[in-house]
Order: C-alpha cells, then structure tokens, then sequence
C-alpha cells in the first residue's frame, strides 16, 4: 500500500519537473539576444567627440550643450544626436574625427617642459615624440622642466582624465636627490600629515634609496598637484637637485633609455583601463 502510494507519488514529482523544465524552454524562446549595432545608425554625438581625443564624454555633453559643436554646418545641442556615416562633425570651427586610439610612454630627459608647444621656443616634450604616430597626443599631466623619467601621451580622453582625477589614487613613485643627507626624524615626520599651502597632502611611502647614500630618498605619491614632491622636500629644509620619475600607473622605465619612447601594449593599455 505505501509502496504504491510512494510510486504514484515519484510519477507525480516527474511530471512536475518536465512541466517545469518544458515551461523553462518556452521562456528561453522568448528570450531575443540584442541586435548587434549597424554603423549606418550612426554613434551617440559625445562618444564621437570623445573618440576624437578631443575630451571625455562627461565633458563633451558640456560642450554639446554650451553650442561648441556643428554637424554639416547646423549647431547641435542635443545629448542623444547620432552621427552618421558621411557627416561633417565640428568642434570649435575645427573639423574632428574618431581617432584609433594611441598610448606612448617616454622617458623624459631635463630641459624639456610638458606642453603642446612654448611661444619662446623652448625644447617641449612633443619633440621627443615627433612621428611616434600620425594621430595627435597629447601628454598626461605633467612633469616641470627639470624633472625627468615617466611622461605618458594618449589620444584616449577618458583615460587621460581618469589618470590625472585625485578619486582614482593613481600612484606614482619618484627618485629624488637631494642637497644634503635626509635626516631620521624627517623621514619620520613626512610618513606622517604634511601640510602644504594648506592642503594635506597624500604621501603613500617614503623611505632611503637603498645601497645609496642618505642623500637618495623614493617617494610614492598620488597627488598631482605642481612640483609637490619638490614642495615637500623643501617644507623640510631640503633642496631637490634631481627627481626622476621612475614608477607612473604601475608603469615602468625598463628598457627604455632616456629620451627614448614606445607604445604601450595591449595588456598593459587594459591594465590601465581598470583602475
């Protein structure tokens, strides 16, 4: 009696469960995959400007909005605009197109200041990288004209304001040379606030260079304020005489003499992608 009982009740259970299964297939039917984008649809007006390296899409939307921008001659203020195949796209008068994106890493000499171009004619980083590639880069953040080692060019605006944007904690670790032996109490005091023109600044390690002198100190930092580790140095009493770069976004001066440059590869431009 029970036996018959348990059987009647395991058909019951199966049945249950190929209804359940059947129900499942007819939901995963009804499921449609999205429909892959067609060029001819055009893209969104901010990502265009954005893959022009002339800005992030956050500041294009800004730019669209303020009347920056004309497509085939009109003004464009409208966020969600697609632009198609064949449009003239311009930005400030000037004509714009997506770009392949490139990223160059150089290792700066000194006499060399950071900027596109110096109306006195000095030496600027750009001439380091001339024919690097056809499309136009353009230095992130900066280094002053005495300081050497890591300097990263790209056309990717998102990236380049990711790199520079205080939020994203983006590292860099620097070799000063300093005037005269750093003292114990100091290396002490700088591990702990250090106030700068008011402003506290983020110093994540500090420490002797080793197997050199007590002159050779590396600093990590993730501040991008102008010439603050030199700032720092001399809030102490000490005068910076070299300061080389050595460490930027985890990327590093191996096999790259000074004065000399390379495009990043493609797993280090992902690793940069992910911070």
């Amino acid at each position: 009696m029970n036996s018959n009982k348990n059987s009647s009740r395991g058909r019951q259970t199966g049945n249950n469960n190929n209804n359940g299964f059947q129900r499942k297939k007819k939901e995963y039917k009804k499921i449609k995959t999205a429909p892959k984008a067609n060029p001819a649809d055009g893209i969104r007006l901010n990502k265009y400007i954005s893959n022009s390296g002339v800005c992030s899409r956050r500041e294009a939307d800004t730019y669209i909005a303020s009347g920056n921008v004309t497509i085939n001659g009109k003004v464009i203020t409208e966020m969600g605009f697609k632009v198609k195949p064949g449009d003239e796209v311009r930005f400030d008068g000037s004509s714009i197109s997506p770009e392949e994106k490139r990223y160059i890493l150089l290792n700066k000499p000194k006499n060399y200041i950071t900027t596109m171009d110096d109306e006195r004619g000095r030496k600027t980083v750009m001439d380091l990288i001339d024919g690097a590639t056809k499309e136009r880069v353009y230095p992130v953040g900066r280094l002053d004209r005495n300081t050497t080692g890591l300097l990263l060019f790209t056309n990717d605006g998102e990236l380049a304001k990711k790199l520079t944007h205080p939020k994203h904690n983006v590292q860099k670790l620097y070799h000063a040379s300093l005037d005269k032996k750093f003292e114990v109490k100091h290396l002490h005091k700088i591990r702990e606030e250090v106030i700068i023109e008011g402003r506290k600044v983020f110093i994540d390690e500090v420490d002797y260079v080793v197997g050199e002198s007590k002159t050779e100190v590396g600093i990590k930092i993730h501040s991008g304020r102008n010439r603050i580790v030199r700032k720092i140095f001399e809030h102490f009493g000490y005068k910076v005489v070299k300061l080389d770069r050595v460490i930027f976004a985890g990327l590093t001066k191996k096999n790259l003499p000074r004065g000399r440059y390379r495009e990043l590869t493609s797993q280090e431009v992902n690793t940069l992608h992910m911070i």
